[in-house]
């Protein structure tokens, strides 16, 4: 037993060594993580501590800030029943996981396709021309992008212009008035930002494809369609899985910048997701202790879902799927 207990120790005592000889070696690399560890700290730690304000009654004044967020009253789970019990919790929650659902169903299918066809492009310059023209909205900001897409669903605009010379209206149409219209416009507005971006993820997943595969199906006389079919759609399926994963993960972070600036008092019973609705009670109404309630449960049922997500994928993982 004791020689036992003194080999342990002696093992302990060499992995030590062994790994104080590697990090003396690798001290450069761990000099390059101390910029990202202390980014982590200040700008992804640090503002936890304000969750505190979900659970006391914060009002702002003109003195010392320490004292007033640690002085004010504590308040327990009142912010959070007053959300849950109030007529927009149901309305927010609706518009955030419906435009989700659709912004995922519409964006996640379009960067396939435009993977596949891109990958039967056989001339170069036109295959460069346009991937770069679908990659340029993606880097275009929100402020543009929602300035073009008013511009074209305007009453004048050239949807409606374009709606009236082909006979299918009589007048114009107000697309951003209208509540109904508004998930759908903002899911093909996210597809068309996003869809080229994404869609890079799979022209590599194809390009590491064995080209060997497509040679056996052409002798066996199948066509580009079947080669479609049998060869990349199952060759990428692991990679589609695993971005619909990361996908579903997200499903809450709708996005604060094209609601905001597409949104307007007449679509808001549509437009009005957990993001704006934190900002207009937080930001323009003052009500600091409230927004940070909202914020949390959103951040809560975020993280719910990615444990879910994560359990999900950890069981398929050995599965025939991937």
């Amino acid at each position: 037993m004791i020689q036992q207990m003194a080999v342990k120790t002696n093992n302990r005592r060499e992995q030590r060594k062994v790994r104080g000889r590697l990090m003396k070696r690798q001290r450069t690399l761990y000099l390059m993580l101390i910029p990202g560890i202390l980014w982590a700290l200040l700008f992804a730690y640090g503002p936890m501590a304000g969750l505190y304000m979900a659970f006391i009654d914060y009002q702002p004044s003109l003195g010392n800030f320490w004292s007033n967020f640690f002085g004010s009253e504590f308040v327990g789970l009142r912010w959070f029943r007053y959300f849950f019990s109030g007529q927009d919790f149901l309305n927010v929650l609706r518009n955030t996981l419906c435009s989700s659902i659709l912004t995922l169903s519409i964006g996640f299918v379009i960067p396939i396709f435009i993977a596949l066809a891109l990958n039967e492009v056989r001339g170069r310059f036109f295959k460069r021309v346009v991937q770069t023209v679908s990659y340029l909205p993606y880097f275009i900001s929100w402020v543009i992008a929602a300035n073009i897409i008013v511009t074209l669903l305007s009453s004048e605009g050239l949807i409606n212009q374009i709606l009236i010379a082909c006979g299918f209206i009589d007048e114009g149409i107000f697309f951003l008035q209208e509540g109904k219209r508004f998930w759908l416009i903002v899911a093909l507005s996210n597809t068309w930002k996003d869809m080229g971006y994404n869609s890079i993820m799979y022209l590599a997943a194809i390009s590491a494809i064995n080209p060997e595969l497509f040679e056996a199906a052409q002798v066996d006389g199948a066509g580009r369609l079947k080669q479609i079919w049998y060869i990349l759609l199952p060759m990428l399926r692991p990679t589609i899985l695993i971005l619909l994963i990361l996908s579903i993960g997200s499903l809450l972070n709708t996005g604060f910048d094209q609601y905001f600036l597409l949104g307007n008092s007449l679509n808001r019973q549509y437009s009005d997701v957990i993001d704006t609705y934190t900002f207009r009670y937080g930001i323009q109404n003052g009500m600091f202790s409230y927004a940070s309630a909202v914020s949390m449960f959103k951040s809560v049922i975020a993280f719910l879902l990615v444990l879910t997500v994560n359990t999900i994928s950890k069981k398929l993982e050995g599965s025939h799927l991937f």
